[in-house]
């Protein structure tokens, strides 16, 4: 059994994804997305994803609508939608989020989000075969 204070954990966490915990169906990820940041416009063709938002405020842009986004709020991403998600506001937008299938290589740590992109675009942050 893995245990996370998840809020807690992903507060203290400066990195902008890590992977916390990998199953063979689903994925635990929390990310830290500076001021004026993005996760940046993707579309997951067979994951589905669901976002918790810990602190901060931004905006959730799903399937070309667009909603406000702070602490408490959930959005749920199905599958082959196109999203992306901003930070509009002076402090960090921290959230965790779940993923099913797995979406990244298990363990995986991103410091910030161009370490991301270059891992992806060279194919080193595959989620797991089964």
């Amino acid at each position: 059994m893995e245990h996370f204070t998840i809020a807690t954990v992903a507060e203290k966490s400066p990195d902008f994804r890590r992977v916390l915990w990998t199953g063979e169906h689903s994925q635990l990820v929390i990310m830290t997305i500076p001021p004026g940041g993005e996760i940046g416009e993707e579309v997951h063709p067979d994951t589905d994803q669901i976002l918790t938002f810990v602190s901060g405020v931004g905006e959730a842009r799903v399937s070309g609508q667009t909603r406000k986004v702070a602490a408490g709020d959930l959005v749920v991403v199905p599958a082959n939608r196109k999203h992306n998600f901003v930070n509009t506001g002076p402090n960090p937008l921290v959230l965790y989020t779940v993923y099913g299938p797995p979406e990244h290589s298990e363990g995986a740590v991103h410091k910030t989000k161009e370490e991301a992109d270059a891992l992806e675009e060279a194919g080193k942050d595959e989620p797991p075969t089964s």
